[in-house]
């Protein structure tokens, strides 16, 4: 397995719970993107989004990304859009491992219900304005992810196997 590992998937899939459960089995240093952006901006990646627009924020994400020393022992929670912009996918898998945390929509759906307020993207949005958001942008960011090293169908598994698939 190359390292670093990036967990990449659509928002609220598990890539940051996850991703520290995971890199703590591993030994690994977790690293969550967004977090790296806001702390490089001092600003949430929302009042990013507001203020300055996705534009801005897709080009930050894809130089803080690039900023992480390549011989990093982490596992890196991406962004939810983070692979369909700026090359990323293919940096991502040239430079580590990635899995793919695919959910259904359905799941996602339940996930987002409860954290919406914190995803710029999806704040503001009716249930059925959600659920189709959901559906729209899955479909169209399905051929990114589907680009990862591994996918690991997360409503189907449990984590225990995912670090069992790692380890050989």
């Amino acid at each position: 397995m190359k390292y670093p590992i990036f967990l990449i998937g659509f928002m609220a899939s598990g890539k940051t719970s996850k991703g520290k459960k995971l890199a703590r089995k591993l030994e690994f240093d977790f690293i969550d993107l967004d977090e790296e952006i806001e702390r490089k901006e001092g600003q949430s990646i929302t009042t990013i989004f507001e203020v300055k627009g996705e534009a801005y924020f897709r080009q930050l994400e894809a130089d803080v990304l690039r900023r992480i020393p390549e011989t990093t022992k982490a596992v890196i929670a991406l962004g939810g859009g983070t692979p369909c912009f700026h090359e990323n996918m293919k940096y991502v898998n040239e430079r580590g491992t990635s899995i793919y945390i695919k959910r259904a929509a359905t799941t996602i759906l339940g996930r987002l219900r409860q954290n919406k307020a914190k995803r710029p993207l999806v704040a503001k949005l009716t249930d059925e304005e959600l659920k189709a958001f959901i559906s729209e942008n899955l479909e169209k960011r399905e051929a990114f992810y589907k680009k990862a090293t591994l996918t690991f169908d997360a409503d189907a598994r449990k984590w225990t196997d995912l670090l069992e698939e790692l380890a050989s």
